[in-house]
């Protein structure tokens, strides 16, 4: 018999539906020479301190560093999941091949792998590797099962990830704790946690440093167009109404007149995180909940598989595109114009150098019924409308840049004007129900002017303020995250920065929810703040190497080569216990202080009704339970 192994009650069920393995079981199918059984998610874990040292279960700086070695795993501690791996484990014992029916993404391929190895598995290992569950995918991806071995370097860049992320939770939230906890509560720190709420407090002290300055701009109309002077802002309003007086006193003058006819390009297809940006932007989800309703739409056969980080399909994908196009019925208006010739295949669309073990989000051939939720109808409904918008053609611009001046003061605008949609059709709609923008100066209309024609105008005084960096948003952190805390506007550069960013798509949602739980960050309506615990936190730790969103980005890069074979892992975790144990020495002798926490300050405030105001006021208790999880 060959026993598969899915991730999922659900997509088991799937599976054993294509392979003819009708007949239930306790805990997995049968029939057609296969069972089919299947994990919920995480059944092992690797083991807490006190698994190797009973002592250990106590917190205390002397028993600092803790290394393993080797490092362990144990089964997750659950009724429901000893119950179901007993199944696995005689299943294992008593099949002839296994096949890994996994998530195919890294997570996947370490839960399945830790459960096999948790099993004692000695038989031959197979790879089911597909992008979607429909009905086709699955059987095409049984006709192309691939050796467990192609995967090796997955796996093992996913238990580096793992063990890192240990002994850096481990030992340096035990460490910050008994250092400057006051035995109050956990001090959490992670790999990828901390440099987050790092990046989060260093936009907060430069918005609460950033001191607000007035200035005055002159502007001035001719011919309805309105022109702003081309030099530097007026610091005095003394300044601005001499500058008013000179303009009063002479013409407008016209010195040049361009227009530039360009493209626009199309947008690209979503990865997770563009469209975690996309959601919150538009609908205000965050990412947890995006990142719920795409996996829901996957597990309902609507959407290829989420988890991934790249914006480009495989090449091998361009004959299907017609077909998956043809079944999205609700759509027919905006693919029947696609349908009606060659679909193209740009190299911004299908590249197979930049697709690794997935392509991008996109919609499957089976159609979603009314049976979705409006969030689940919302996601779908961008993925499809990106999914057509790639093969429109580029939108039709030209810009028009005109120069003036006054005097000897030097005016300028500039005009932006669609001369064909192109992609835009798909969301001509779209827009039209979005609220109405701002009217910007770059969306004027612009006549025709003739360089050297003059006339009179009528120049006024604008006052302005500076404004501070924006607080980040779900959106806006999540950009961050990917591109290591670099603002990068440009689509192609940020592709490139994908290696070094922090975290990866599919956990940067639940780290960012775990700042949450552990009060260290809180809304405020669309906003991210950083509590008073949070700002304390990340004001008490010295070494940059745990708060650097750039050297966070250093260890993932590394971890990217792991999996494609291009670096050691073994490397990686020793590199990561000489930090562990410098910054274990550097901690342990630097003055400790302690932090106060949320319910200290209000305690305080209440006391004390002149006590300046705290940015947090939810004053619920914190929960410790997680004291030693990772992320």
């Amino acid at each position: 018999m060959k026993l598969c192994i899915a991730e999922k009650p659900s997509v088991a069920r799937d599976i054993a539906k294509v392979l003819g393995a009708n007949m239930s079981k306790q805990g997995y199918f049968e029939g057609n020479g296969y069972w089919v059984t299947w994990t919920f998610g995480h059944f092992c874990t690797l083991k807490e301190p006190h698994d190797y040292e009973p002592h250990l279960k106590s917190w205390a700086l002397f028993n600092l560093p803790i290394i393993p070695e080797p490092f362990g795993i144990k089964l997750i501690s659950n009724a429901g999941v000893e119950k179901q791996f007993k199944t696995i484990e005689k299943l294992v014992t008593d099949c002839n091949e296994v096949i890994n029916c996994g998530d195919a993404g890294q997570e996947g391929e370490l839960i399945q792998r830790w459960v096999l190895q948790k099993a004692k598995c000695k038989k031959p290992v197979k790879r089911l590797w597909i992008s979607s569950l429909t009905e086709e995918a699955i059987k095409e991806g049984f006709n192309n099962l691939k050796p467990a071995e192609d995967y090796q370097n997955l796996y093992l860049a996913g238990n580096a990830r793992a063990i890192g992320d240990w002994l850096l939770g481990i030992n340096a939230t035990r460490l910050f704790t008994k250092k400057f906890g006051g035995n109050k509560t956990v001090l959490s720190i992670g790999r990828v946690q901390t440099p987050t709420l790092a990046m989060i407090v260093q936009r907060q002290k430069e918005i609460e440093a950033f001191s607000t300055e007035e200035y005055w701009e002159l502007k001035t109309k001719y011919r309805d167009v309105l022109f702003t002077a081309a030099i530097d802002r007026l610091k005095t309003k003394e300044k601005a109404e001499k500058g008013l007086h000179y303009l009063k006193q002479n013409i407008f003058e016209i010195l040049s007149f361009e227009i530039k006819e360009g493209k626009e390009k199309n947008p690209r297809l979503f990865d997770l995180t563009a469209l975690q940006v996309e959601a919150n932007r538009k609908f205000g989800y965050s990412a947890e909940n995006t990142l719920k309703y795409i996996q829901s739409l996957y597990e309902k056969k609507h959407t290829t598989y989420p988890r991934v980080d790249t914006t480009y399909l495989s090449e091998s994908l361009h004959p299907k595109i017609p077909g998956i196009l043809q079944s999205m019925n609700f759509y027919s208006d905006l693919t029947t114009p696609l349908l009606a010739q060659t679909i193209p295949k740009s190299k911004t669309v299908f590249d197979d150098a930049k697709v690794t073990d997935h392509h991008a989000i996109i919609p499957t051939e089976i159609a979603p019924s009314a049976s979705l939720s409006r969030e689940e109808k919302l996601i779908y409904d961008l993925v499809a409308k990106r999914f057509i918008a790639v093969f429109y053609p580029e939108c039709k611009i030209s810009n028009t840049l005109v120069e003036g001046q006054v005097g000897t003061i030097p005016f300028k605008t500039t005009g932006r004007q669609i001369l064909e949609l192109g992609w835009r059709e798909v969301y001509v709609k779209d827009n039209k129900e979005e609220p109405e923008k701002k009217h910007k100066e770059d969306e004027q209309t612009i006549p025709e002017f003739k360089v050297g024609e003059k006339g009179p105008h009528k120049p006024v005084i604008h006052q302005g303020k500076t404004s501070p960096p924006k607080a980040y948003t779900e959106a806006t952190l999540l950009r961050a995250m990917e591109t290591a805390g670099k603002q990068v506007d440009d689509e192609e550069l940020r592709e490139m920065m994908k290696n070094n960013g922090i975290g990866r798509p599919s956990t940067r949602a639940n780290i960012i929810e775990t700042l949450f739980k552990r009060n260290y960050i809180e809304r405020k309506k669309k906003n991210i703040l950083a509590t008073s615990t949070g700002v304390q936190l990340i004001d008490t730790i010295q070494d940059e190497l745990l708060k650097s969103p750039e050297l966070t980005g250093e260890w993932e890069f590394k971890l990217r080569k792991i999996e494609r074979g291009e670096y050691d892992a073994a490397q990686f975790k020793e590199e990561l216990i000489t930090m562990v144990t410098d910054l274990t020495r550097k901690v342990i002798n630097e003055k400790a202080k302690a932090i106060f926490f949320e319910e200290e300050i209000q305690t305080k405030e209440k006391k004390s009704p002149h006590h300046g105001r705290s940015r947090q006021s939810s004053g619920k208790k914190r929960n410790v339970r997680n004291a030693g999880k990772i992320n």
